[in-house]
């Protein structure tokens, strides 16, 4: 299908976001088409704002537009407790739960010998930088429950062993409502190695 060129460029655009295909960008392009300009030029200062205000907190890594982030710079937070995660939307995910207090790390990735990304390629540097002042008494590793994200905890864990501070990993398993038949043998596996007295 051809369509005029400003349509066509902002189809282009839309499919350069995740998961969007040729049918979705079309029907988001179409959509803004019809939608009033005042409501467009806002749309578009959103996304311009985003870019220009948004950068990551030089402690945490958090996504943050003042430095450092609203979270660091709590002092109610528990500083010594640092939850390590993957990415700026573990941390999000975290707080949505309202039970933990302390501090994060943003690792920024994971490490992944398939796509050549090795320890040196994400935040683990800047992680015993932070752990140097002795404030903290325990690493969190939240990292993803697949390959990268246990090999990530393990190479941490590793690293932390020597200086004494109490390391754990967030428990993976079994999801509330959810029927053991349809779990998967690793689900499982750590299900069961997670396991609590009652």
């Amino acid at each position: 299908m051809h369509y005029p060129e400003p349509l066509s460029k902002l189809i282009d655009s839309f499919m350069k976001l995740p998961g969007i295909g040729p049918k979705t960008a079309a029907r988001l392009a179409f959509h803004v088409l019809a939608m009033k300009e005042d409501t467009v030029l806002e749309f578009a200062k959103a996304l311009v704002d985003v870019k220009r205000h948004i950068h990551y907190c030089t402690i945490c890594g958090h996504i943050t537009d003042t430095d450092p982030c609203y979270i660091c710079k709590d002092e109610r937070r528990d500083r010594t407790t640092i939850c390590v995660v993957q990415d700026p939307k573990d941390v999000i995910a975290m707080e949505r739960m309202k039970e933990y207090n302390g501090l994060y790390h943003v690792l920024h990735g994971a490490i992944s010998p398939m796509e050549g990304i090795g320890p040196e390629d994400i935040k683990i540097a800047e992680l015993l930088t932070r752990l140097q002042d002795e404030t903290v008494q325990e690493v969190i590793l939240a990292t993803d429950p697949n390959i990268e994200g246990e090999a990530t905890a393990m190479y941490i864990s590793r690293l932390l062993k020597p200086t004494g501070i109490k390391v754990t990993r967030i428990a993976h398993g079994l999801p509330v409502g959810g029927d053991l038949e349809y779990a998967d043998e690793v689900t499982l596996s750590k299900a069961l190695e997670g396991r609590r007295e009652l």
